[in-house]
This record gives structure tokens, sequence and C-alpha cells, in this order.
């Protein structure tokens, strides 16, 4: 089944459609830090987690692919 184009027929699937989304992308921001090597701070892992703005997440999951620590990939962007 394709999600892109499926249209979701209660409001209860299509929130937790895109409670899962948000979810997703901040557990990747995550994964990509620590396979990185980059520590990250209770205070940062939470900043990440309790964000529900998907273009906010995508922005920081494509930073945490180039920035030197968790603090830094706040820089421009949030």
């Amino acid at each position: 089944m394709n999600t892109e184009t499926y249209e979701y027929l209660s409001d209860w699937a299509r929130e937790n459609f895109a409670k899962g989304k948000v979810e997703g992308q901040a557990e990747a921001i995550l994964t990509v830090l620590s396979a990185r090597g980059i520590e990250v701070s209770e205070d940062v892992s939470e900043k990440i987690r309790n964000c529900h703005d998907l273009d906010r997440l995508a922005a920081w999951l494509r930073a945490a692919a180039t920035v030197d620590s968790s603090d830094a990939l706040f820089g421009d962007i949030s």
C-alpha cells in the first residue's frame, strides 16, 4: 500500500499517521547523530522529540549529517 496517496478516512488515522511521521523523523535525527559519534544531551533529545513541525525536523535531519555538535543542529534553522 502506498501511504503517500492513500486517503485516510478517519481523523484518528490521519492524526496517528502524522504522529508516526514526526516520531520517525525525530528518531532519524538522533540515529544520524549517534552514528556520527555526536553526543546528544537530554535537553537536545527532548527538544527534537517534542518538535511537531515536519519541515523543521527535515531541516534538522539534513543538518545532522554535517554538524560538529548536537547544539550546532539548531544554529541557523531553529
